[in-house]
């Protein structure tokens, strides 16, 4: 968040100020069902333009002529955009409102995802991969946003259901990529833009919501920060909970990038099939489609979530070791436990809501968390590919991820501290 964001937030101060003196309009059980419908459409189109790619990773480097360091680049680029674009959501929400930026957002997945499959070379494939990210980018930022501001007093069971979308989205494109694209006879261009219609169908809800004014002047009154919120969320990297919440989403996000780009290739050199491969990496994001949802409200239950980043990073750990071991032997096994351990997403959305008492709070450390965490997790899938490149095999990249589990467990026990980041800052 720039200075200059956050003076623009200051100077409106006495405008909201006087719009707070009146009390907010209720909004309709109606309206509140279309953002309940408009979440789960949206969380649903968050990762199959990461992860409807990995099952097809080696046909795409084939036809594009990508190094493997290249295909390292490919799969650090979520993480690059989600940093890069990702900062912009808190300017473009205020100035637009969440529900136009969201549905923004879904247009340009659409429009990326519809471009990819006619790239005819890496430069223009990138390109196109990128628009998508771009739109992806923004509207994760936004959805902790609009939960804490539409569902005050179910931050739990909302953040569940989106983050349960997310997971079904995710599994759905690993799966289905593979059998639709030898449905389609058999391109790889073919198989990846099939996914833009998904994008398309999902901004009809938000297109309503822009439409209709409700993302901004019909919002409930916690979308709308006090000032004296706004001046206090300036400081915010002195918050150390903000930094741990931000070095925890980070190495989450490395661990999941890492496996939506690298895992199909892991078991496809054991020796497993492609079409194996996909429903593999499947495996794992269903895993999160019952965990996305119990866990987000197990994690408001409690005063400290920390408990749970432990169990989830000691899957992870198993996950791993597993890998080295025996990864063809004991491949499904090792997905389930990779699948509990990639539920580190959910909770850490669920802890961002709960680290602040406002929605200006939530904005603030959704955007600091979300960007500073995606900020550094861009070396990682970068550096798997490299070290798979030189050294032959996955030993050296399975040992770093194992390596980074152990910093993702101290620091999810620091931010899940009962702490909010009002009181520290």
């Amino acid at each position: 968040m720039s200075n200059d964001d956050l003076a623009t937030l200051d100077a409106a101060a006495p405008a909201r100020r006087d719009h707070e003196q009146r009390p907010a309009p209720a909004p309709s059980p109606w309206r509140r069902r279309i953002v309940v419908v408009g979440l789960l459409l949206a969380a649903l189109n968050l990762r199959p333009a990461v992860t409807s790619l990995g099952p097809l990773l080696k046909e795409v480097r084939d036809d594009l002529g990508m190094s493997g360091t290249v295909a390292g680049l490919l799969t650090s680029m979520p993480a690059a955009c989600f940093a890069l674009f990702g900062v912009t959501a808190p300017r473009l929400a205020r100035r637009f409102g969440p529900g136009a930026v969201v549905c923004t957002g879904l247009a340009a997945i659409a429009t990326g995802l519809a471009l990819r499959p006619f790239a005819g070379g890496t430069v223009a494939f990138l390109c196109a991969s990128a628009l998508g990210l771009a739109g992806i980018a923004v509207s994760n930022i936004l959805m902790p946003v609009i939960v804490k501001s539409w569902f005050p007093d179910r931050v739990g069971s909302m953040t569940g259901l989106y983050s349960m979308g997310l997971s079904l989205g995710t599994a759905s494109a690993a799966a289905a990529t593979v059998p639709m694209t030898d449905a389609l006879g058999g391109s790889w261009r073919a198989g990846l833009g099939v996914w833009a219609m998904l994008a398309g169908g999902a901004m009809l809800p938000w297109l309503f919501l822009a439409r209709g004014g409700t993302n901004r002047d019909e919002r409930p009154e916690a979308a709308q920060p006090a000032p004296e919120s706004a001046a206090r969320i300036t400081r915010i990297t002195r918050s150390p909970t903000a930094w741990a919440m931000a070095v925890f989403f980070g190495l989450q996000s490395t661990a999941a990038y890492i496996t939506m780009g690298w895992m199909p290739q892991i078991f496809r050199d054991a020796g497993v099939s492609a079409s194996t491969s996909g429903v593999l990496l499947a495996v794992i994001m269903a895993m999160g489609v019952p965990l996305a949802f119990v866990l987000p409200r197990a994690a408001a239950r409690l005063r400290n979530q920390g408990v749970l980043a432990v169990v989830l990073g000691v899957c992870g750990l198993i996950g791993y070791a597993g890998l080295w071991l025996a990864p063809a032997e004991g491949a499904w096994v090792w997905a389930v436990l990779l699948g509990v351990a990639n539920c580190a997403f959910p909770l850490a959305l669920t802890m961002i809501g709960m680290r602040a008492r406002t929605s200006a709070g939530v904005v603030r450390l959704s955007a600091f968390a979300q960007s500073t965490g995606y900020l550094l997790s861009i070396p990682g899938p970068l550096l798997v590919g490299t070290l798979y490149q030189h050294s032959g095999g996955w030993g050296p990249p399975l040992a770093l991820m194992a390596g980074l589990m152990v910093p993702q467990i101290v620091t999810g026990l620091l931010a899940g501290r009962d702490r909010t980041l009002e009181d520290e800052i």
